[in-house]
């Protein structure tokens, strides 16, 4: 079974990653702490407050659906990028930061790792699935709260479901889907 890693278990890791638990040996990475408001959002629990993001994951879908995730609840960083992706199949940056993308982003190029982003503007106005290839990093985007009020959610959940869609076809076919996405509807293959 191929090896994921998904970097970023927030508004759309935490969706993407149950999405893909039949398809591949799921890994998930992030630092970050399950908050009330991100139970609006973002596939975490009311009883997951407090807890690491991955951890918190990593149990809901053990619970779930007896499904085996490695969490590794630590910020991806240029002294653990090897560690954590150095002979994945597949990485997904769920990210929605432009520095640890370009940790990301110098290692998958650097050692010839596919590597499919996802992202959403912080407003719910689009979304985009981008192979690393034709991905641009915006800093003016970046760090920003993503639909935090859940206001959005039917539309994270869209998106999520169209990274995981691009990852399963690359898994079995090695063709590469690529997508811009808006909530009014608009879907625009890339």
């Amino acid at each position: 079974m191929s090896r994921v890693v998904i970097v970023g278990v927030g508004a759309l890791g935490s969706h993407v990653a149950p999405l893909l638990r039949n398809v591949a040996r799921l890994e998930i990475v992030d630092m970050d702490r399950v908050e009330q408001k991100n139970t609006l959002s973002q596939f975490h629990a009311r009883n997951s407050v407090g807890k690491n993001k991955t951890t918190a994951l990593q149990q809901a879908m053990n619970f779930l659906w007896g499904t085996k995730v490695d969490a590794v609840p630590h910020k991806l960083v240029e002294n653990n990028v090897q560690q954590l992706l150095g002979g994945v199949d597949l990485v997904l940056d769920c990210l929605d930061n432009g520095e640890g993308r370009r940790t990301i982003q110098g290692f998958v190029r650097g050692n010839d790792i596919p590597c499919l982003h996802g992202a959403l503007a912080a407003d719910g106005a689009f979304g985009q699935v981008v192979w690393d290839e034709d991905f641009r990093i915006d800093d003016d985007a970046s760090g920003g709260a993503t639909c935090e009020d859940g206001e959005h959610l039917p539309f994270i959940g869209l998106v999520s479901a169209h990274i995981a869609q691009a990852a399963q076809v690359f898994l079995s076919s090695g063709k590469k889907l690529g997508f811009q996405l808006y909530p009014r509807g608009a879907s625009t293959r890339i």
